[in-house]
């Protein structure tokens, strides 16, 4: 099993709404290292979902329930998507409190912070669902 992070901008698909909607579609990826993480996600592999922007934190725990697939919002083959489902919430660990944590210094979010699809090591995620649980 490999471990991700997934952003989304809550004004545009926010954790409630993903919630709500009970699966996703993770589309409009147009960053070749982004859709090249994608690819790399496999049927079950867990998934933190990190609002960015606004709340800049990781608000809960997702699943992949389809591996990659051509995004059906463009013709253009070199794009994919995947499809999540939302497993449960957690309490807001925030981009301040990653920064600060010794554990997390080199986890991409900090390293890449622009980057929207990313993996994470099973320390780093095991990490913030545990900073998640205060």
């Amino acid at each position: 099993m490999q471990y991700w992070l997934v952003k989304s901008e809550p004004v545009k698909y926010s954790w409630a709404r993903f919630v709500e909607d009970g699966k996703a579609v993770w589309d409009g990826v147009r960053n070749y290292q982004a859709r090249n993480n994608l690819r790399e996600m496999k049927l079950n592999d867990k998934v933190l979902f990190y609002h960015s922007n606004e709340g800049m934190s990781v608000v809960g725990v997702a699943e992949v329930i389809k591996e990659h697939y051509q995004d059906p919002t463009t013709e253009d083959v070199r794009w994919l998507v995947v499809e999540l489902k939302p497993l449960h919430a957690i309490n807001e660990v925030s981009l301040e409190t990653i920064k600060k944590d010794a554990l997390l210094q080199n986890i991409g979010l900090i390293k890449q912070s622009r980057l929207s699809v990313m993996p994470l090591k099973v320390e780093e995620f095991d990490r913030i669902l545990e900073l998640g649980s205060k």
